[in-house]
Formats: structure tokens, C-alpha cells, sequence
């Protein structure tokens, strides 16, 4: 078994499409083994997303990250990383296949609806920022 990490991102909560995202998530075989809805400081979201500090869209992302609630999750299956990314689709949501989440619901490439580890390192470090380890059922 693997795990990753996910958020439903804030343009997704606005939306009100958590509960189709979470269907898609487990009609997936993926097992939900921990989640919450929780409202990041902008400190937060630049702490998580640290890696990307010197690029030109950081404190957007942040801002955009920090603006309303979120949906974080630890997710497990075999292969869980790559068939995560694989439901999420691409980043650029015109560039995203059918069924994607990404395809479905993101309104463009930086309100794109989801985040996912996408190496196991990356999960490493993602899981536990949002979750102790008496979280993770």
C-alpha cells in the first residue's frame, strides 16, 4: 500500500464540489485514511509550499490557498501517487483528459481544484505538515 497526499482546493469548496470530488476519489479504489476541512493562514500555505518560493507565481498560489477553506487528505491504494495524479489530470485543465477532475471541475491552470504529491518524497513531507500520525486511520 501507498499513500499521498491531496487537498481539494478553495475554488472547488466555493464551488461546493467536495462531495463529487470525494466520490470520484473513492469510486477510484482510493482509501480516504485521513481528511478535514481547514482554512490556511497565508504563513501556512507558504510554509507548504516552500519549494516554490523563488518562483513568479509563489505568494498568487499562497494568496489563492489561504483565501477560503480547504479539503486535505491522506490517501491510500497500491500506487496511489501516480493513479492520484492520474484522476487529478493535468495541471493546465484544457490539457486534462475526460474524467479528470482537473477536466471537470477546474476553472483554469491556478484554480485547477486539486493538489497531489507527486513523488513519494513529496508525500513524505505533505502528510505529515496536515496530519499527526494518531489522525491517519
Amino acid at each position: 500500500m501507498e499513500r499521498t497526499f491531496a487537498i481539494i482546493k478553495p475554488d472547488a469548496v466555493e464551488r461546493n464540489l467536495s462531495g463529487k470530488i470525494l466520490t470520484k476519489i473513492e469510486d477510484a479504489g482510493f482509501r480516504i485514511v485521513g481528511m478535514k476541512k481547514i482554512h490556511l493562514t497565508k504563513a501556512q500555505a507558504e510554509g507548504f509550499y516552500y519549494v516554490h518560493k523563488e518562483r513568479p507565481f509563489f505568494n498568487d498560489l499562497c494568496a489563492f490557498m489561504s483565501r477560503s477553506p480547504v479539503i486535505v487528505m491522506a490517501l491510500e491504494k497500491e500506487n496511489a501517487i501516480a493513479d492520484w495524479r492520474t484522476l487529478m489530470g493535468a495541471t493546465n485543465p484544457a490539457n486534462a483528459e475526460p474524467g479528470t477532475i482537473r477536466k471537470e471541475f477546474a476553472k483554469n491552470i491556478e484554480e485547477n481544484s486539486a493538489h497531489g504529491s507527486d513523488a513519494p518524497e513529496t508525500a513524505a513531507f505533505e502528510i505529515p505538515y496536515f496530519f499527526s500520525a494518531l489522525e491517519l486511520v
